[in-house]
């Protein structure tokens, strides 16, 4: 017998029971995509989605783009969750357009991503890959790193993640350099400043932009030759903010002494995988694969984030503060 119950689709990874029991004890059906625990959903054919949605009401999604053409087929899809908080995969026009809502997951790996951020920084300026490498092969000679106490760090976006990355410099005596169009007046710690200046002046430079048409390859040839000598480049933000030839030239040239990347152009062109995998197996490189925002404890916030999202957009009542990014009610 099918069951009458409203569904809800799943094909982001990691979603934790948790998460899924909450959906259920709320009265809808939980649908999943079949894939392994782990793997994206970005890959999931267009054939084998549009089955999965059939009769589906909410979609939490991880990386998969959600396109004009998907939302104009399923009608009966009303809100689509990103788990996570970009949303540049998601046609948030085309959602307002047809009377759809989408949330994001404010606030829930804010926390993670600044950690993950603070950590990349430490692990290049201390040259932790090439002294782990070294000693794995017998070799015990050191390789001397750079402290991050007392440096500049240029922040280029003073969102969640940025504001969060200064606090936790401020425990490290940094000067703190920040770019960006939407500054508080008064950000305790911090110094606005133009991007020419973050980049000159900075030691290290962390990305904390959204992805959009403007703020694709910000950080090209031109910015990383008007970067201050031996600077390190971090970004854990978006692919696609920064130009990765450009960068893998810089790094060959020693414009750039490291980098510290979470996000590759190749999560949206898998031709530029070689270039991803190239860049991570440079030794002054150390790169993860969008894993910033994966600690258990911000997952677990997110899919939880995710699905109240969805129970509350389907039951007609207000969703999470800070969460809906394109509401197509009115």
């Amino acid at each position: 017998m099918p069951d009458p119950r409203p569904k809800v689709l799943v094909t982001t990874r990691l979603f934790d029971n948790d998460a899924a029991r909450f959906l259920e004890d709320s009265g809808f059906a939980v649908v999943t995509a079949g894939l392994p625990p782990d793997a994206l959903d970005s890959g999931i054919p267009d054939d084998v989605l549009a089955g999965l949605l059939e009769g589906v009401g909410g979609w939490i999604v991880g990386m998969r783009a959600v396109t004009r053409e998907i939302l104009a087929a399923h009608r009966e899809l009303k809100v689509i969750a990103r788990r996570g908080v970009g949303y540049d995969r998601v046609d948030a026009v085309a959602a307002r357009d047809l009377g759809r809502i989408v949330t994001i997951t404010a606030g829930a790996n804010d926390d993670s991503v600044a950690d993950h951020t603070l950590a990349l920084m430490l692990a290049v300026l201390r040259r932790l890959k090439e002294n782990n490498g070294a000693l794995a092969a017998g070799d015990w000679r050191v390789a001397a790193g750079g402290d991050l106490t007392g440096k500049t760090v240029g922040l280029i976006g003073f969102g969640r993640t940025a504001r969060a990355v200064a606090k936790r410099l401020s425990g490290f005596d940094c000067r703190v350099l920040v770019a960006a169009p939407r500054f508080p007046g008064a950000a305790p710690g911090v110094t606005h400043v133009p991007l020419a200046q973050l980049l000159a002046q900075s030691d290290v430079v962390s990305v904390h932009a959204p992805l959009t048409a403007e703020t694709r390859h910000m950080i090209d040839a031109a910015a990383l030759a008007a970067m201050k000598r031996g600077a390190i480049l971090v970004n854990t933000a978006r692919g696609g903010l920064v130009d990765d030839a450009a960068l893998q030239a810089a790094l060959a040239a020693g414009q750039l002494a490291g980098a510290g990347l979470d996000v590759f152009e190749a999560e949206e062109d898998a031709t530029l995988r070689p270039l991803a995998e190239a860049l991570a197996a440079l030794p002054q490189v150390v790169a993860t694969g969008h894993a910033a925002g994966s600690s258990r404890e911000a997952l677990a916030r997110g899919n939880m984030i995710a699905a109240q999202c969805v129970v509350a957009v389907l039951t007609g009542t207000a969703p999470p503060e800070g969460c809906v990014v394109a509401d197509g009610r009115a």
